[in-house]
């Protein structure tokens, strides 16, 4: 007899480590879901590769993933996202999640008319993103600043360092010296900076993490398609790492490690 559908496992995949961000968020809504973790950081960064480079590292994620037999897969990498997902929704019948700036969400809250987004240079490039803010131009201010630097900082694992803050800074005040009020992450690295962000802008400023968002669509997904995990225990989770595996292990909690194998692997 076949195992249950609802077994299978959700699939993640990012350039590296970025997408925990998201991990964190879906096992709070999700903790009875089997997960597979894919970080590719061996080719990280995404953001400074060419459109057919990253669509061609994109399939061959995705491809590794529907062999693991995943009922739904994750693209939490918004620099694939923007470029790659209607490329890659060709490749699967799968229900494919993918994460993108929450442009719309900051306008919508904005009070100044005026927000910052931080993300990847060719997430600033993405057909979505430059029609949403040329048809916002009228009423909102979108202030942009590539990351340069800090997916590749976030990577070594040096969340604290003396670099990562510098780097980090020199990146918030071309955004935070603007009356924005909101301040959109559109990498999903960024929020594995969350503690050291607050600390250094403007309590005034809302910081948007799209994770959550992406959680509850994971969540609504697998409801609609009657394949949520209904069992009682916790979900048992495999990070495949093309980098170094205690790095990945560094960014994980002591609880998620004992339900976790973390394996290197080359694509």
């Amino acid at each position: 007899m076949l195992p249950s559908k609802t077994k299978q496992p959700i699939g993640i995949f990012d350039s590296g480590v970025g997408g925990l961000s998201v991990f964190n968020q879906l096992i709070k809504q999700l903790p009875h879901e089997n997960i597979i973790y894919f970080a590719d950081s061996i080719n990280c960064p995404y953001g400074s590769k060419n459109i057919t480079q990253i669509k061609k590292l994109a399939q061959r994620i995705l491809e590794f993933l529907i062999q693991q037999d995943c009922k739904l897969i994750i693209v939490a990498c918004n620099t694939v996202s923007v470029n790659a997902i209607d490329y890659l929704r060709t490749l699967t019948k799968l229900s494919l999640v993918a994460i993108e700036p929450a442009t719309k969400l900051a306008i919508s809250k904005t009070r100044t008319g005026q927000i910052g987004i931080l993300a990847t240079p060719k997430t600033f490039k993405g057909k979505l993103f430059l029609q949403t803010k040329k048809n916002n131009a009228q009423q909102v201010k979108i202030y942009t600043q590539p990351g340069y630097g800090l997916v590749k900082q976030i990577e070594t694992g040096e969340l604290n360092s003396a670099k990562t803050k510098k780097i980090l800074i020199e990146n918030l005040n071309n955004l935070t010296n603007k009356n924005i009020d909101q301040l959109v992450l559109g990498c999903t690295h960024y929020p594995l900076l969350l503690p050291l962000i607050k600390r250094k802008i403007n309590k005034k400023i809302n910081i948007i993490d799209p994770a959550p968002a992406v959680a509850l669509q994971v969540k609504k997904q697998l409801i609609v398609r009657k394949i949520l995990n209904l069992q009682k225990k916790t979900g048992n989770y495999i990070f495949y790492t093309t980098g170094q595996t205690q790095i990945l292990k560094g960014f994980l909690s002591v609880k998620v490690i004992k339900n976790s194998k973390i394996k290197q692997i080359k694509l």
